[in-house]
């Protein structure tokens, strides 16, 4: 089935939806499986599906969990990284055996990416900053975004060394991606007004990267996924308002299986659905 949405053709490509629980605070593949973090749960576990049969297999449990914003998994040491803002810490959890370790990021800690050197990067939304650690949490840099890049909600590393951030309060007008350089300068950003069509964009809060550097965006307030050019160009619409009844919230890409993994939440409801690309 196709539908019309601003002059352009949308195709219906969602091919799985999983069942709805809480609220979706982030999600990874790894390897055969697919690792959803969910919100509002005491037990602070991660559910792990099948990721080609989309089965529950079982959970892993994350002790004495704050709240949490992100989930990322490293392929180079196998493991997974969760965001815990509640305790201004990284958790680093062993796949699949999960032992688990962490530690202090000393600043409110959002979104997380995966450097090609497979160091962590540390999105500190409140102050500007940006932290790289390496996988055992030894801080190898930090880097102070100018002042035009409020609110920094993720931030992903291009191989040429500059950086992507989604950034923006709410209540602010730049609400944007940008591109920073390596010394620190904003090169290009792209942005727009609310309910902008399709080559505009209001509200980037997540992004997912493939193999070519393109980005995967979750337009929030626009209910729609959106891909970017490595230069912050507009490609395509991945996922339209009408597919996105629930605000897209997180987003991963499976390079091997050309697919992207959206999490979706309503007030204190989530779910995951599976898009190929």
């Amino acid at each position: 089935m196709l539908i019309i949405l601003c002059d352009h053709v949308v195709v219906r490509n969602v091919v799985q939806t999983l069942p709805e629980g809480g609220s979706v605070r982030g999600l990874t593949s790894l390897d055969d499986h697919l690792y959803v973090l969910r919100g509002n749960k005491s037990s602070n576990q991660i559910e792990v599906y099948d990721i080609d049969s989309f089965r529950l297999l079982r959970y892993i449990t994350v002790p004495r969990l704050g709240t949490t914003s992100d989930i990322v998994a490293c392929v180079h040491y196998n493991c997974a990284y969760i965001s815990d803002s509640g305790g201004q810490s990284v958790r680093r959890v062993a796949l699949p055996d999960a032992a688990i370790k962490g530690w202090p990021v000393s600043d409110v800690p959002c979104c997380l990416s995966v450097t090609d050197k497979y160091d962590v990067l540390v999105t500190c939304h409140k102050v500007r900053k940006i932290k790289e650690f390496t996988t055992d949490g030894q801080l190898l840099r930090h880097v102070v975004l100018p002042e035009d890049v409020l609110s920094p909600w993720q931030t992903v590393q291009l191989s040429s060394g500059e950086l992507i951030v989604c950034h923006g309060n709410p209540g602010s007008s730049l609400r944007r991606a940008s591109l920073i350089s390596s010394d620190g300068q904003v090169v290009k950003s792209y942005g727009g007004p609310e309910r902008s069509c399709n080559q505009q964009m209001y509200s980037p809060g997540h992004m997912a990267v493939d193999e070519n550097e393109s980005f995967f965006v979750a337009d929030h307030s626009n209910d729609r996924v959106l891909l970017l050019s490595p230069t912050l160009t507009y490609v395509r619409e991945v996922m339209s308002p009408e597919q996105n009844y629930w605000k897209p919230f997180r987003l991963s890409v499976d390079v091997k299986r050309r697919r992207l993994y959206v999490a979706q939440n309503k007030q204190i409801s989530g779910r995951v659905v599976v898009v190929n690309v």
